[in-house]
């Protein structure tokens, strides 16, 4: 029996139980694991993928959704993989044109490796910013934060929901809604009992993550990451905006090391909705 060819493999949705198969196609390019992770793309928006006629996964990747239901007004494309077996045979472009083409008119946002930056542009992707991975076990300074902070509780999300929007430039509720449970910490910032920011740390493999990170400013910005790393064990990892200078100059004192720098890519607006000075870290690269 021949071998049907990688174009003619169908592209199909993926759902949960597809989670093992994108884990072992994350370990077969050399990525973690990151079951957590998977688990919450594939819940929380869309993903696509090719099936190997071997087993396994040819290809996948992962589309998150932003503003109303059914008219989104932006899209974030991430775990963008392809098995080795399979690497530089063209798969990747005929998956990535088709969820382009899925998405329609919808505007679109990713991070991109340098590996995978070529791949991006070609298809009309710009690079519209860039943001800066992070990593370590924070070290306090032993001096006292300029702005408080506290664990959220439920009433805390609708503010939470409310300032995240004004500041992401739209609708997140369906994500920001499972921070609770896919978050270890959720953590504000008030004065003068209005929220003035927000982060989370969730658990991937042996770090915390820390994303979503919005803040009024960089002090409280260093606030809500200094509560965070002074409430795990594990070494943390955030991915800032590198026009936030001041932050990644601050963590760096702080323990954390630069590991790499992403091209943050658009396609169909020239930036990102919003209010940047506000935005420092996504929730994860994958997802915006």
């Amino acid at each position: 029996m021949s071998t049907p060819s990688l174009a003619s493999l169908p592209i199909r949705r993926l759902t949960l139980r597809d989670l093992t198969a994108c884990a072992d196609l994350s370990e077969d390019r050399g990525w973690p694991r990151e079951e957590h992770k998977w688990s919450f793309l594939l819940t929380a928006g869309n993903a696509y993928g090719i099936d190997d006629p071997g087993g396994g996964l040819v290809s996948a990747c992962t589309v998150t959704e932003y503003g109303p239901h059914g008219r989104p007004c932006l899209a974030a494309i991430g775990m963008m993989l392809v098995a080795e077996r399979h690497a530089r045979q063209g798969v990747g472009r005929r998956l990535m044109r088709h969820v382009v083409n899925a998405l329609d008119t919808t505007p679109l946002t990713l991070h991109a490796t340098p590996y995978g930056w070529p791949l991006y542009e070609e298809l009309g992707f710009k690079t519209t910013g860039r943001a800066e991975m992070v990593r370590g076990h924070f070290a306090p300074d032993g001096s006292e934060p300029a702005v408080l902070t506290r664990a959220a509780t439920a009433e805390d999300l609708a503010a939470i929901l409310r300032l995240d929007e004004e500041v992401f430039g739209a609708d997140r509720t369906h994500i920001i809604t499972r921070l609770p449970a896919f978050a270890d910490q959720l953590r504000v910032a008030e004065e003068g009992g209005r929220l003035i920011g927000y982060a989370a740390a969730w658990p991937n493999m042996d770090t915390h993550v820390v994303g979503p990170l919005i803040a009024r400013d960089t002090e409280t910005a260093k606030a809500l990451l200094a509560s965070l790393g002074a409430r795990t064990d594990r070494p943390l990892r955030t991915d800032i905006d590198v026009r936030h200078e001041e932050l990644l100059a601050w963590v760096k004192e702080h323990g954390l090391s630069s590991l790499t720098t992403n091209a943050v890519m658009t396609y169909g607006i020239t930036e990102l909705p919003g209010d940047w000075q506000r935005r420092f870290a996504p929730l994860t690269v994958a997802a915006g």
